[in-house]
């Protein structure tokens, strides 16, 4: 996993800090903070700890945390890895921008094989449009005012305009949608474990289940090219985090050398040198000792009271 991304490199937006924004009908959105800061890096090399960040905020709804424990962590999330990109995540191609309308393959979120684009923009920026006018398969989108937003969409000038569009500060994202997400991804890491912890125990109609879970996952792929910097480097391009994160992901499903696992204690995803670690750290394995052992003692006194 780590040698696979060691020579990889692809360019991401994250600002500073994120907030909760609810619109008139009640819909709550998550939107840089008022004056926030961007910054642009290279989330291949925050791999393999932005996938188990990812999975760990998943994990939190899985084991039905409070929702303001929930809510805390996925606005920390943003603010060290920036927005999912799901407006260029779900269409079918992120260059929608050059099209009449906005063609959507089946997804959890959009109902609609396609939408007209104004429809489909005004999804992600609930708040304040961007200046923008669409006839056909033209657009012309100005900004002004803003340098930093202006320098921003400049950095991504070769990019599809609607990455460049993500980036800005009026952009948002339902918070029921990125929340979803991160639940679907922490269940298919459970599918996947639990597929061969209980494949003896369990009949073929089970497994079968299973495997329809896990051939639900998947994405588009990135396409890539080559850049030859100071050794050949492959330049990934991910038009979304979210087709980042679960093409990581993917690879560390499979990855033998360091299997990804579920702690026992702690309910948290981490990588082991074993497939059948069953604890992050040997904290977790002392604590979940002791509590089993508190556990037995309680019920012994409650015979001996009885």
């Amino acid at each position: 996993m780590k040698n696979l991304f060691e020579q990889s490199r692809s360019h991401w937006v994250r600002y500073d800090r994120y907030e909760l924004k609810t619109t008139a009908d009640g819909r709550r959105y998550i939107t840089p903070g008022k004056d926030a800061k961007p910054d642009v890096y290279n989330p291949l090399k925050e791999a393999p700890n932005i996938v188990l960040d990812a999975l760990n905020v998943g994990m939190l709804m899985m084991n039905r945390r409070p929702e303001a424990e929930v809510q805390k962590a996925i606005l920390e999330f943003a603010a060290h890895y920036g927005l999912l990109g799901l407006m260029t995540a779900l269409p079918t191609t992120p260059s929608f921008m050059d099209y009449e309308a906005v063609y959507l393959p089946k997804n959890h979120f959009i109902k609609e094989e396609s939408m007209e684009t104004e429809d489909y923009l005004a999804l992600f920026y609930p708040f304040d449009s961007l200046d923008l006018v669409k006839k056909g398969v033209e657009s012309n989108w100005n900004i002004s005012g803003d340098r930093t937003m202006i320098a921003l969409a400049m950095t991504f000038c070769h990019e599809p305009t609607a990455k460049s569009m993500s980036f800005q500060r009026e952009y948002a994202e339902p918070y029921d949608w990125v929340a979803q997400q991160f639940k679907d991804w922490a269940f298919t890491l459970v599918t996947s474990i639990l597929y061969y912890e209980d494949y003896g125990s369990t009949d073929e109609e089970t497994r079968n289940l299973y495997r329809k879970g896990m051939a639900a996952f998947g994405g588009i792929a990135p396409t890539y090219h080559i850049e030859l910097l100071d050794k050949p480097t492959i330049y990934w391009d991910f038009h979304s985090l979210l087709l980042g994160i679960q093409m990581m992901f993917s690879f560390m499903l499979v990855d033998d050398a360091k299997p990804l696992r579920l702690c026992k204690h702690c309910h948290k995803a981490f990588l082991s040198n074993r497939t059948n670690a069953a604890f992050c750290s040997a904290r977790c394995k002392n604590q979940y000792n002791v509590y089993k052992s508190r556990g037995k003692n309680k019920g012994q006194d409650g015979e001996n009271d009885d």
